[in-house]
């Protein structure tokens, strides 16, 4: 009996992609291994973070990196490091933000819900720009200029396809310009794997990365790469500070003037990671950056041929492979005419999930009338399942 046999549960095939809900990605042998091993010894975290940070800085083209309990923890303590600084004051009274710069400037054609990330630091997020469409709308240069004030802690700058908005190497030039960092959300940019150095490339100050996606490391893990001095303020308000001033290991930072003090458990005292987590995600990202992304496609390709061939003779749907820039992983979209005898496709959906075998398939366009298959959680047997069961629900009654 498996582990979440033994707690009565059944597991899902998993046909809708790497996401959160569903536990990320599979992890390698060697990724797993890497965190068995890390477990068995005890070892200083903050010298297992820098040099962490030198392994992430090597990939990135960033000064230094951090390991962060995924990209809502990385975006949450960027920001953190942008209002307090080395400034162990602020950091102890984070998220109040009162007298402190507590804005963070972002275009209207950006806002999205993973921006409460930011928002959970005690900061204001002031919009500029008018919601775009082609032709028309968008952000202006001089509304972003103007918007960026004595009280303006940071810029957030998630890539998203929105027509109008400014691109990252303007938005860095206007908010470098007035000595304001850049926060780059690229939580599911990968691929392609030119992203891990692309956007510090293109003058980002912080960028974070999901590790339990495309790169295959552990679900709760993510990278936070960029400039030393902001990740030297993550480090101090996300680890233990138990400690006294007199055995600490920055014990030199204070006697230099860098900080007045040892900080006190800080903002992200609750996003700790523990040595299992870094030692999985260092080696899923040197397993990922050194892979490729075309060998990924075809690999992704290939899990989709099955599916596709046991769909291709079921009347009523429609069949397209999909692949764009934004979305360079392939994907079998599925268009059921109006009115399919199956029901609509939210009802598809949950026959899917509740049948046997349980499958998620992709859903974020239902509202479309469109379901997806997103190959890059599956197996080659899953794969073949999986086309087999959405033979059966979409032939129903047809």
């Amino acid at each position: 009996m498996t582990f979440y046999e033994r707690l009565g549960l059944r597991t899902v095939i998993n046909a809708a992609g790497t996401l959160t809900r569903l536990g990320g990605s599979r992890m390698a042998p060697e990724v797993l291994a890497a965190m068995q091993e890390a477990a068995g010894s005890f070892v200083p975290i903050d010298e297992l973070q820098e040099r962490a940070g030198a392994v992430i800085a090597g990939i990135t083209g960033a000064e230094t990196g951090y390991v962060v309990t995924g990209a809502a923890a990385g975006l949450s303590l960027g920001t953190a490091a942008c209002v307090a600084g080395m400034d162990v004051g602020k950091m102890d009274r984070l998220p109040d933000t009162g007298g402190m710069k507590n804005e963070v400037v972002v275009q209207r054609g950006h806002r999205n819900s993973y921006d409460h990330a930011i928002r959970a630091v005690g900061v204001r997020m002031v919009e500029v720009g008018y919601l775009g469409y082609p032709g028309a709308g968008g952000t202006m240069p001089w509304q972003l200029d103007e918007a960026i004030t004595e009280r303006t802690a940071a810029v957030a700058c998630p890539i998203l396809d929105t027509p109008g908005c400014l691109p990252l190497p303007l938005v860095c030039e206007i908010a470098h310009a007035k000595g304001v960092p850049v926060i780059v959300d690229a939580a599911a940019e990968l691929p392609p794997r030119i992203n891990l150095r692309r956007f510090i490339a293109e003058g980002a100050d912080l960028v974070v990365f999901s590790g339990g996606k495309a790169i295959g490391g552990p679900q709760a893990s993510g990278i936070l790469a960029g400039r030393a001095d902001l990740i030297a303020s993550v480090a101090l308000q996300h680890q233990d500070m138990d400690i006294r001033p007199e055995t600490w290991s920055r014990r030199g930072w204070i006697a230099e003037g860098r900080v007045a003090g040892v900080p006190h458990q800080g903002f992200g005292r609750s996003m700790k990671v523990g040595r299992e987590e870094i030692a999985g995600l260092l080696t899923a990202l040197h397993r990922f950056a050194a892979g490729s992304d075309h060998e990924d496609i075809a690999r992704f390709s290939t899990l989709l041929d099955p599916i596709e061939y046991a769909l291709r003779d079921v009347p009523g749907i429609s069949l397209e492979r999909r692949q764009t820039e934004m979305e360079p992983v392939p994907r079998l979209v599925i268009t059921p005419d109006p009115g399919h005898p199956a029901g609509s496709v939210f009802a598809i959906a949950v026959r899917l999930y509740e049948g046997d075998p349980r499958i998620a398939i992709g859903e974020s366009q239902a509202d479309r009338g469109v379901l997806f298959v997103n190959p890059m959680s599956l197996d080659p047997r899953e794969a073949e399942l999986v086309g087999r069961r959405l033979r059966e629900v979409l032939s129903l009654a047809v």
